[in-house]
């Protein structure tokens, strides 16, 4: 691969316009290119942040040969069939999370992908911040001795919004905002879950607005977590240790990382690095991927993607929350939803 990458963004919404706003300093990777269901949309989107190419439908987009990573900034209940139609094209992927509504759709996916020799990548941004090796550094030098424990919460008032409270958008907390939290604890305790213990409150569409979920391991640690789309909570992390305990200031985008001993007595404060966006080391994640020929970031590899939306499907069908469609697999894009909600779909990074 010669020169900088060219990026792709499929969407106009929020999300896709701080993508085309990191884009612009990315080491690697030049934004090239945007994507729209109308050509309105996308020449507005283009003209605002500098990008040379606006196609009109996605179809368009995606047979532009010079596109090489197509970033997928659509509704949840669309990753799907816009990840399968870029992949059916030949291009490389970064989609935004939640990945795709079920594990069964993301398995067909990564199938695919496979099939295509192409990267497929899930933009689960946490996971490639900096900030998460030094949470794991932190821990692994015993200052709190053993971890057995953690909480972690996630909270904005979105219940108006679209994405949140329509099932036929994959709405509710849980895909995006409880995703957050679910991750937070694989990073720190693993994916060796024995058992989940889930509670919800519901709209009127019956989506997900309050979850409250339990972990348990194989070890017999412990993670306790809680999202909602209905308050404002503190969005912090807190790892129990035997020696002492670390407080992450929010999970979403960690900001800082305290550590205190058993007394209570703070031992030592981290503060995050100064960033872009922080959509730039996903972004870089990918030009690396694609120049070492690997099909899969290994900061978020796919069998990380594939056991998140196992627990999501476990607590989903816990809760008897359903999205309308989501067990058709199919490669046909569907525009009906897409039209209406592309620019305020894209799940935000709320700060």
């Amino acid at each position: 691969m010669f020169g900088r990458v060219k990026v792709a963004i499929m969407g106009t919404g929020k999300i896709a316009g701080v993508m085309a706003e990191t884009l612009k300093n990315v080491r690697g990777a030049t934004c090239y290119a945007v994507g729209s269901r109308t050509k309105e949309s996308a020449d507005k989107f283009a003209q605002t942040y500098g990008i040379k190419k606006a196609y009109g439908s996605y179809e368009e987009l995606l047979a532009d040969p010079k596109v090489e990573l197509v970033y997928v900034a659509t509704p949840h209940s669309e990753h799907y069939k816009n990840v399968k139609l870029a992949l059916m094209n030949g291009k490389n992927v970064l989609c935004e999370k939640a990945f795709m509504l079920n594990e069964r759709q993301a398995e067909d996916v990564f199938k695919l992908a496979e099939e295509k020799k192409l990267l497929v990548a899930e933009a689960m941004w946490t996971r490639f911040h900096p900030m998460r090796d030094k949470l794991n550094e932190i821990i692994a030098s015993n200052v709190i001795g053993e971890p057995t424990m953690l909480t972690a919460n996630l909270g904005y008032n979105i219940r108006e919004k679209d994405r949140i409270k329509l099932p036929e958008l994959g709405g509710g907390a849980l895909l995006d905002l409880g995703v957050y939290t679910l991750n937070f604890a694989s990073m720190v305790f693993g994916d060796e879950v024995t058992d989940i213990v889930s509670m919800c409150t519901f709209n009127e569409q019956g989506m997900d607005v309050h979850d409250s979920i339990t972990l348990r391991y194989n070890n017999g640690k412990m993670a306790v977590l809680n999202a909602s789309a209905l308050s404002i909570s503190d969005r912090r992390g807190v790892i129990y240790g035997s020696k002492g305990f670390i407080v992450v200031d929010n999970i979403n985008n960690i900001e800082g990382i305290t550590v205190y001993d058993s007394t209570y007595k703070k031992l030592a404060y981290y503060k995050r690095p100064k960033q872009k966006t922080g959509y730039e080391y996903e972004v870089e994640a990918c030009v690396k991927a694609l120049s070492d020929h690997s099909l899969e970031c290994p900061q978020m590899p796919h069998a990380e993607t594939l056991k998140m939306l196992n627990m999501m499907d476990f607590i989903r069908n816990s809760n008897n929350i359903k999205f309308p469609g989501e067990d058709i697999l199919t490669a046909e894009p569907v525009a009906a939803i897409e039209e209406q909600t592309e620019n305020e779909s894209d799940t935000e990074h709320e700060e």
